[in-house]
């Protein structure tokens, strides 16, 4: 059984900073990080033609109803298999969400120790930095080759959308809107004053930018004060109240990482040295109640807390044994909100990235944590024996994918939850009556203000009506309420909540 024992032997990662015009194709992206992966394991690199196993994270513009046309292949794992001389019997693609990589490995090492697999490569890549840039300034694409005219390839993951037709039509459907409504409900819950939780913020997320300053392979490898991080200037601008734009995650890189992922018996005949080898001890995956709108409130996720535990439980290990974390970093709530349902102070000395997150190291779309899988090696490779955890987030706060690792071998087989325990326990939580056209007196729940590079755009609130049924509507766009919302404490206020037929948009009108 313990040749069947998955195993990590090899990481890479590409960061592209040159000219968007010189910029490589998305396959030449994946290729670079599969070089160096197996680079990194010690083999040559023609090995990847013995490959029987492919997963290839989702691009960003492949997502349901995304307007950028970016060429790239129909077909992501196979132009990238054909230029790896490869021919897998398992070749995927995934579908949209940020817990995408994490939730592959975990696949993939079952997959391996069921005997369905020996030799996978994960890997992901985002272009969105040169492709919106050669968008915009009319650059050719002529020198990106792999515009291949393929059938759809096979998929792995929830496809659903993120938010509902209802929250989609409010403003919820983009991460920039909807997780500052997390925030602000944890501002309010902690009792913060508003200056007083931007300055919070900034101490939160300083640290991440120091990491991400040591990081070879970093998108802004800037070390930022507290106060840079919060305050309002015209080259950090407010995006969503209260995130300015140093604490959003930026997803348009040019970046690639992939690991791969063996038997224990194939990489011993690989002759893969044993210092290389990085073991997958826990995994777990689950989802929150799928739309925002549905979950028990804005300032917890059942579904973090309890795939930490089971991946902890898998492990044998507590949390006091582990040494390095990478928490998921899009916005700051991702991060205070996983810390706290991993029971972790937001100041351990440990630290919450190995990366720097995905405002700083990058948010490469759903590839992100593959960095942090890539990173995580080379932390444990250092420290023999000792464990690294990576969370895994997708869409809001909605998937998540937790593992453990260690160069420590297992003393079991490896042997994953899949029964949809812990899927069967969050689904059965109580939570709110969601209406959808209310009317009459109401009070805000959460709420954000939206803003472009001109100014206000709009402000997205989740009430309560007085029935207590849950609801999202948009402020009407006078500057003086948006103004009000971000001067004090929004999160309570009473107002008045309107229906309108006419646009199918609901109206919440502060007192």
């Amino acid at each position: 059984m313990m040749d069947r024992t998955p195993v990590l032997i090899g990481a890479g990662q590409f960061t592209f900073r040159g000219e968007a015009g010189r910029s490589p194709s998305p396959t030449e992206l994946l290729k670079i990080a599969a070089d160096r992966a197996c680079q990194d394991a010690g083999l040559p690199l023609g090995v990847l033609s013995g490959l029987d196993g492919l997963a290839v994270m989702g691009f960003a513009v492949d997502a349901e109803g995304d307007p950028r046309v970016i060429p790239h292949s129909s077909n992501p794992p196979a132009t990238l298999a054909k230029r790896l001389g490869a021919k897998p019997h398992w070749s995927v693609y995934a579908e949209m969400g940020g817990n995408s990589p994490q939730h592959a490995i975990n696949l993939v090492c079952d997959r391996i120790s069921k005997g369905e697999n020996d030799f996978v490569l994960v890997i992901g890549a985002e272009f969105l930095g040169s492709g919106v840039k050669r968008l915009s300034r009319g650059i050719g694409f002529e020198d990106w080759d792999d515009a291949d005219d393929l059938p759809p390839p096979d998929r792995i993951g929830d496809r659903r959308p993120g938010v509902s037709a209802y929250e989609a039509r409010h403003g919820m459907g983009r991460p920039i809107n909807t997780y500052p409504m997390f925030e602000n409900a944890l501002r309010a819950r902690a009792g913060r004053s508003i200056p007083d939780h931007q300055a919070h913020l900034g101490r939160l997320f300083a640290p991440f930018t120091e990491v991400a300053a040591g990081n070879p392979e970093a998108w802004f490898p800037i070390k930022r004060t507290p106060e840079d991080l919060v305050t309002v200037t015209e080259r950090n601008r407010m995006v969503g109240f209260p995130y300015p734009k140093y604490l959003n995650a930026i997803m348009e890189v040019d970046q690639s990482a992939g690991v791969i992922i063996t038997s224990l018996e194939r990489a011993r005949a690989l002759g893969v040295s044993e210092d290389r080898m990085v073991y997958l001890h826990g995994a777990s995956d689950a989802h929150d109640l799928w739309f925002p709108l549905d979950r028990q409130n804005y300032y917890s996720s059942p579904a973090m807390r309890l795939t930490a535990a089971d991946a902890l439980q898998m492990a044998e290990i507590s949390l006091d044994q582990i040494a390095h974390f990478d928490l998921y970093s899009c916005f700051p709530s991702a991060v205070q909100i996983g810390a706290q349902e991993l029971g972790l102070a937001l100041d351990d000395p440990r630290g919450l990235t190995v990366t720097g997150g995905l405002p700083y190291a990058g948010g490469p779309g759903n590839n992100y944590a593959m960095h942090s899988v890539v990173v995580m090696m080379q932390k444990l490779r250092a420290s023999p024996g000792a464990f690294g955890l990576v969370t895994a987030n997708g869409w809001y706060l909605t998937k998540q994918s937790t593992g453990i690792y260690s160069t420590a071998k297992p003393n079991k087989p490896f042997e994953r939850d899949t029964s949809g325990r812990l899927q069967s326990e969050i689904n059965a939580l109580a939570h709110p009556t969601v209406i959808e056209k209310p009317s009459g007196s109401a009070k805000i729940e959460t709420y954000t203000v939206v803003h472009g590079r001109e100014g206000y755009m709009l402000g997205i609130v989740i009430g309560r009506d007085s029935e207590n049924r849950r609801f999202v509507s948009q402020t009407p766009k006078d500057p003086a309420i948006l103004a009000g919302l971000e001067a004090s404490e929004g999160v309570g206020r009473p107002g008045l909540v309107t229906f309108s037929a006419e646009t199918g948009k609901n109206t919440f009108t502060p007192d």
